[in-house]
C-alpha cells in the first residue's frame, strides 16, 4: 500500500517525503525525516511549547505545536524552526536578543521561545512590542530554568537589532505535485462539493483540523487512523460571515480568529479566549473541531451555549448538499456522543449579535492562569429590564459528561428582581443541578462551591464591583 505524499517548503526549497503514515506527527517529520533537530519533544501534548514552529509563510504564517499537528497538514506548505533564522552566521534580532539578555540557560526550550517571540517579531513588523504582549506572545512556552524576565527584556528589545543582511533563496512559486486532494489515507479536499461526498464515502473516517484534540490521540493513545479526512484546506470553512442578526463561523476558523470575531461585539470574550491556551493552540485548533469533538471541558461551548449558537450539520444526499440547524446544547448526548449522523459534518457554528440589554460574564477557574484546562468553566448571559431579568442563559463545562446548559437556574431567575435574594437561590439551584465527578483537576464539592461563588462573583460584577478576582489587581 502506497502512502500520499508530503511537499513542502524548507530553507528555501521544496522537500518531497513519500509514503508518510496519516498519523505521523509534524514534530517526527521535522526530527526524523527533514533530520532538523532543534525542534523539540518536551511534553508530546501541546503544553510546553518547545516544539513550536511557524507554519506557512507571509501573512498566513503563525506558530502550530509541532507535536500534536498532522505531518500532513503541511503539505504545500512553508515550515520554518528556529535553526533557519540565522544567515552566514549573523543571527536574527529574535536570537540575538536572546544572546544578550542571558535569556537562556539549558537550552531546550529555547527553540520553542525563538518561534514565539518570531511570530510576535513579524507581526509587530519593526515596532517596539509591550510587555504584556511579549507576555501573551510565550503563553505557551514553559521554562523551567531562567524565570522568564530576561526572555520578556529580549522581547522587548529585538527591533532594537538588525536583520541578517541575506535573505534565504526564495521557493519555487509552485511544486508540481501529482497528490490527490482526496486521497482517503489523509484527504485535503478545498470545497464543500469535494468534502461531503469524500464523507458520505467513508463515514468512518478520522476528521481533522487542527489537531490539537485528535493530536493528543496519537501521542497519548499511540492511535493510528486508516483514514483522514482534513477540513482546513475547505475554502467555505475558512470564512467568518457577518449577517443583519448573526454571525457564521466556518469550522475551519482558527480558535484564534473565531474569538477575535466575536470579540469584536462582545469584549468581554478577548480576555476569556486569553486564558482559553496559548497563542500556538488558539491558532492552530479550530472553532469547529473544539465544538464537534465535544470534551466536557472544552472552554468554548460554555460561551457558545450562553450566547444561544447553533451548528449548522451539513450533508450531501441524493446528489445535493442538505443541512440542519442544531442548538449547540442538544447538539451532545452523552460523553464524546452527539447527534451526528455518519455521512454529516459539522460546518458552521452561528452565533446571535449581543442585545443592546445583554451582560456577559466569562468565568474559567483552572490550576494554571494560562495555557490550561478548565476545572469549571461558567459563562452568564444577562438581559436585565427595569432591575428584573428578562432573559438568562447559562453555558457550563467541567460538571457533566458534555457542556451543558444550567437550564433550572436560569428559570429560577427569569422574570425575577435581579437582587441578592434571586442570585442566593439561584446559587443554591446551580450547585444540586448537576452531578459532577471528582478527579485530579477538583473534586465534585469544590466544583460544587465553585458554580455558587462563580455566580456570585458575577453578581458583584454586575453591581460595579472592580476586584472580585485576581485579574482585576493593579
Amino acid at each position: 500500500m502506497t502512502l500520499p505524499k508530503i511537499e513542502l517548503i524548507h530553507r528555501g526549497r521544496w522537500q518531497t517525503l513519500s509514503n508518510v503514515p496519516p498519523a505521523r506527527t509534524l514534530l517526527d517529520l521535522i526530527r526524523e525525516d527533514l533530520r532538523v533537530s532543534d525542534t523539540k519533544e518536551g511534553c508530546a501534548s501541546g503544553d510546553c511549547g518547545a516544539c513550536t514552529v511557524v507554519l506557512g509563510s507571509g501573512a498566513q504564517a503563525h506558530t502550530v505545536n509541532s507535536c500534536i499537528r498532522m505531518a500532513h497538514s503541511a503539505h504545500g506548505l512553508q515550515i520554518t524552526t528556529a535553526s533557519d533564522l540565522s544567515v552566514n552566521g549573523q543571527l536574527h534580532p529574535v536570537q540575538q536578543a536572546l544572546v544578550d539578555h542571558h535569556a537562556s540557560q539549558c537550552g531546550f526550550c529555547t527553540p520553542g521561545f525563538v518561534m514565539s517571540l518570531y511570530d510576535l517579531y513579524n507581526r509587530a513588523q519593526g515596532r517596539a512590542v509591550s510587555r504584556e504582549e511579549a507576555m501573551e506572545a510565550i503563553s505557551g512556552n514553559l521554562c523551567r530554568c531562567t524565570g522568564y524576565r530576561p526572555i520578556l527584556d529580549a522581547a522587548m528589545a529585538m527591533h532594537l537589532y538588525p536583520l541578517p543582511k541575506a535573505s534565504p533563496a526564495p521557493a519555487p512559486a509552485e511544486t508540481s505535485s501529482e497528490r490527490d486532494p482526496l486521497d482517503p489515507h489523509y484527504a485535503l479536499p478545498t470545497s464543500l462539493r469535494q468534502l461531503l461526498p469524500l464523507r458520505a464515502r467513508f463515514p468512518k473516517a478520522q476528521i481533522m483540523a487542527g489537531g490539537t484534540d485528535a493530536g493528543l490521540w496519537v501521542t497519548q493513545q499511540h492511535r493510528q487512523f486508516a483514514q483522514v479526512i482534513d477540513i482546513t484546506r475547505v475554502a467555505e470553512l475558512q470564512r467568518i460571515e457577518q449577517y443583519p442578526q448573526h454571525i457564521a463561523i466556518g469550522a475551519a476558523v482558527s480558535i484564534h480568529d473565531a474569538f477575535a470575531a466575536l470579540a469584536e461585539r462582545r469584549p468581554e470574550v478577548a480576555h476569556f479566549a486569553h486564558r482559553f491556551a496559548g497563542r500556538p493552540v488558539r491558532q492552530s485548533g479550530t472553532l469547529g473541531g473544539n465544538v464537534a469533538n465535544g470534551s466536557p471541558i472544552g472552554d468554548s461551548m460554555p460561551l457558545l451555549i450562553a450566547l444561544g449558537a447553533q451548528v449548522v450539520l451539513m450533508a450531501w444526499r441524493g446528489g445535493r448538499m442538505v443541512h440542519r440547524h442544531v442548538p449547540l446544547e442538544d447538539y451532545y448526548l452523552g460523553y464524546r456522543q452527539t447527534v451526528l449522523k455518519p455521512d454529516e459534518l459539522l460546518c458552521w457554528i452561528v452565533v446571535p449579535h449581543p442585545h443592546a440589554d445583554e451582560q456577559l460574564h466569562c468565568h474559567k477557574v483552572s490550576k494554571r492562569l494560562e495555557d490550561d484546562i478548565s476545572s469549571v468553566c461558567l459563562v452568564l448571559n444577562l438581559h436585565l429590564q427595569q432591575d428584573h431579568v428578562r432573559e438568562v442563559r447559562i453555558g457550563v463545562g467541567g460538571v457533566a459528561a458534555t457542556p451543558v446548559r444550567a437550564t433550572r437556574t436560569e428559570a429560577v431567575m427569569r422574570a425575577q428582581v435581579f437582587n441578592a435574594a434571586t442570585v442566593a437561590k439561584a446559587q443554591d439551584t446551580l450547585a444540586q443541578e448537576f452531578n459532577p465527578i471528582s478527579d485530579m483537576r477538583a473534586s465534585a464539592d469544590y466544583r460544587r462551591l465553585l458554580l455558587r461563588n462563580l455566580l456570585q462573583r458575577a453578581w458583584l460584577q454586575a453591581q460595579g464591583q472592580g476586584l472580585v478576582q485576581l485579574e482585576d489587581l493593579p
